[in-house]
């Protein structure tokens, strides 16, 4: 949340009457106390600073909620529009591209909360698909809040360090590690509390653009379990990588374990984690799905594509249109990569 909007008023108290008692702002800040000249409102993750001045700088605001368009006007002149929230998702057609971004590719940019984000998937398949390398340097509490994504589906995958997070209805904060994972369903309420020097996420959703919105109201943990809940028909998975078992997949030099995340979809996407087993078999691979994508996480490979060669390093991503053929041509003995495709049983052998 940052302030995005200030307000220059000669009647301090008269804006500071409108925007709370009318409006619905709450106050954040006062400074100072004995005589204001400074006062911080928010709401809904919106934060408005009324600053006492000689004159009066109006600005016009768009507030969405649940209610009648209106418009009020405050004091000083600023023009408060308040408009019906649309809840309606949009998810744009597809347009697959093969897409294979390394790790040297792109640099982080600072995103919510302070952390740096890194596309994976810079065309967002027209808008589809988003898939996010995300790095937290430093060690300690993360400036986060109590929110939820408009979303189709969202997963969340540790590649390294650790971070603590809580989630609505699952009890108490817990840590993952790399190769855990959550499924976060639509609107679930979370936040991340605090996480290591060198955190690295992989984060995967649809669509591509999607709101993020606070809930200032609820705290977590709650005190209710809902492990079974069920959000627009996803339940909550916890996938925790040590202990899990591995089984054999479509190609035999490699082996999978799976998240949970098909099941807990009904099918709508699914994740594993491939690791090899021996040696490359060179068995043609393909989907005929909505989407594939493959992230390198340790050792290395090459996957052969066709007219194109990749390096599979660790954190290179490749996304792969439907009909596209490839084959794992080599891969050294700890190679490990995520497999994420919608739907969840979209890889098949040829």
């Amino acid at each position: 949340m940052s302030i995005s909007t200030i307000v220059d008023c000669t009647d301090l108290q008269g804006e500071l009457q409108f925007f709370t008692e009318r409006v619905g702002f709450d106050v954040q800040l006062v400074s100072p106390a004995d005589d204001p000249g400074r006062v911080v409102v928010v709401r809904d993750g919106t934060e408005i600073e009324l600053r006492r001045s000689d004159r009066d700088r109006p600005v016009r605001l768009r507030i969405d909620d649940g209610s009648q368009p209106r418009d009020w006007t405050s004091p000083g002149g600023s023009i408060v529009e308040v408009r019906p929230q649309s809840n309606a998702l949009v998810v744009p057609p597809a347009r697959p591209t093969l897409t294979v971004v390394e790790p040297s590719t792109g640099r982080f940019g600072i995103g919510r909360a302070g952390m740096q984000y890194r596309d994976l998937l810079p065309d967002r398949w027209g808008g589809r698909f988003i898939a996010s390398h995300i790095l937290i340097e430093d060690e300690g509490d993360v400036a986060d809040w109590v929110h939820f994504h408009r979303i189709r589906f969202q997963m969340i995958f540790v590649a390294a360090g650790w971070v603590d997070v809580v989630y609505e209805g699952q009890g108490e904060p817990f840590r993952m590690h790399p190769g855990d994972c959550v499924l976060q369903p639509p609107e679930i309420r979370h936040r991340v509390l605090r996480s290591s020097a060198g955190l690295e996420v992989i984060e995967i959703g649809c669509p591509a653009e999607h709101d993020t919105l606070a809930d200032r109201d609820l705290e977590l943990p709650t005190p209710a379990l809902e492990p079974d809940r069920t959000f627009a028909g996803q339940r909550f998975v916890r996938h925790v990588a040590e202990g899990s078992p591995s089984s054999p997949w479509v190609d035999p030099s490699l082996s999978f374990v799976d998240t949970g995340i098909g099941a807990a979809t009904s099918g709508l996407a699914g994740a594993i984690v491939v690791s090899s087993t021996g040696d490359p078999a060179g068995r043609t691979l393909t989907h005929d799905g909505e989407f594939a994508l493959v992230v390198g996480l340790g050792g290395d490979a090459v996957l052969d594509l066709g007219e194109r060669t990749v390096e599979l390093a660790a954190r290179t991503s490749v996304a792969i249109p439907a009909g596209t053929e490839w084959c794992w041509s080599r891969h050294s003995a700890d190679h490990r990569a995520l497999v994420v495709t919608l739907p969840a049983d979209g890889v098949r052998g040829r």
